[in-house]
């Protein structure tokens, strides 16, 4: 049957307030943890819209799904990270040939599914330069979505999760209608909102192929009737012209992606020379709360690591982001040695796990209000502990 939208009842949040963009709602208790439910202090809190510091109100969001524990970018991904307490799930889309948006982390698909395997389709094997960077392999443009669905979806770093390996070859590439049905369907089954956090990948790149992601984006939330400002939804985007046209025909929060180095991809397009760390200074973050909600920063900009790789102390990051209005959603939080800062290591391998919970005890008490998370049930266990 269609995808009509999550039906307004008792479970799903209800719109009683907003940020100064009016995206942003304040929403009911019922959605579990919500960090929607009041605005960041700073510019707006002589008006009463305070905001509740507490880690308990902290998002959880199932990055690609419950990454730690399934192949990226599935539907058993996304499903699991639910049912273990995620608030929303976390989709990077991309376009196939025929334009319907499809999850993939990149639309390079040869390290994220058994294209390679496929005698049929070794002849679309290519090099491309996307933002400025040649790739090589097989990309979802060039397949249609029929074609797409014959292919399953495999373990991304098999070093680090060779556990995840024995669900290779068992799961689909899931379109983005696709997501938003298993996120209904859930929302009813376990009695609480399951949020989508899209996230628009290259998107000058595709726009400069002539297949643009944001018409599909908004026509499918238009579609769900998920157009609206008190809707589960963030849109997101490490590029910022996107953002700023997406401001203009969706009402639901938008969030500027910032990285540790570098500059968004559509500035150095344009000739621009602004880079992320710009765009994190006072001035930038007043700039982005001109056209979004929130930012999505490198964990590593809200809470520093020393030069020993040890966890350091906050920066100023978090408290000028709350100072416009805008909420911080750091990336990506994962439980292995490898990825965590080196005095929250535990003994043994890179792929063993360390003192995770301290990493996010550190950014709880630095203020943020959501998380980025790998696996969702070690997040929400850290939230719950506050």
């Amino acid at each position: 049957m269609p995808f009509t939208g999550w039906t307004r009842n008792s479970h799903l949040p209800v719109a009683v307030g907003s940020l100064d963009r009016g995206k942003v709602g304040n929403v009911s208790s019922a959605f579990t943890a919500s960090a929607l439910t009041t605005a960041p202090t700073g510019a707006s809190a002589a008006a009463g819209k305070a905001r509740e510091k507490s880690g308990a109100h902290v998002l959880v969001i199932g990055h690609r799904g419950a990454s730690g524990y399934r192949p990226e970018h599935t539907l058993a991904s996304y499903e699991l990270a639910a049912r273990m307490g995620a608030d929303f799930v976390e989709p990077d889309l991309v376009s196939t040939s025929d334009g319907v948006l499809v999850a993939r982390h990149e639309s390079e698909i040869g390290g994220t599914t058994d294209v390679a395997n496929r005698p049929q389709f070794a002849d679309r094997r290519t090099t491309k330069t996307i933002d400025g960077v040649l790739r090589t392999g097989w990309f979802t443009e060039d397949f249609t979505l029929a074609e797409l669905k014959t292919l399953r979806a495999k373990e991304r770093i098999p070093g680090f999760r060779q556990e995840n390996t024995i669900y290779d070859g068992r799961f689909q590439i899931p379109t983005f209608d696709e997501i938003l049905q298993l996120c209904e369907r859930l929302t009813e089954e376990l009695g609480r909102v399951i949020g989508v956090y899209p996230e628009t990948k290259h998107p000058t790149y595709f726009a400069s192929i002539g297949k643009p992601l944001e018409p599909a984006l908004v026509a499918t939330l238009d579609r769900a009737g998920l157009n609206r400002k008190d809707a589960p939804v963030f849109v997101q985007s490490f590029e910022t012209s996107n953002l700023r046209r997406l401001n203009d025909e969706l009402h639901v929060p938008l969030v500027q992606l910032l990285e540790a180095n570098g500059r968004p991809a559509d500035l150095a397009a344009a000739g621009d020379p602004r880079t992320y760390a710009d765009l994190a200074t006072p001035a930038g973050l007043a700039d982005i709360a001109s056209y979004a909600d929130a930012i999505g920063p490198d964990k590593n900009m809200v809470v520093a690591r020393n030069a020993d790789g040890a966890l350091g102390a906050p920066t100023p990051l978090v408290g000028n982001a709350h100072a416009v209005n805008l909420l911080v959603h750091p990336y990506t939080f994962r439980n292995e040695n490898h990825f965590l800062p080196a005095n929250l290591r535990s003994t043994g391998s890179a792929v063993d796990y360390g003192n995770v919970f301290a990493e996010y005890a550190a950014f709880f008490a630095a203020g943020v209000d959501g998380v980025f998370a790998d696996n969702p049930d070690t997040a929400v266990a850290a939230r719950e502990a506050q």
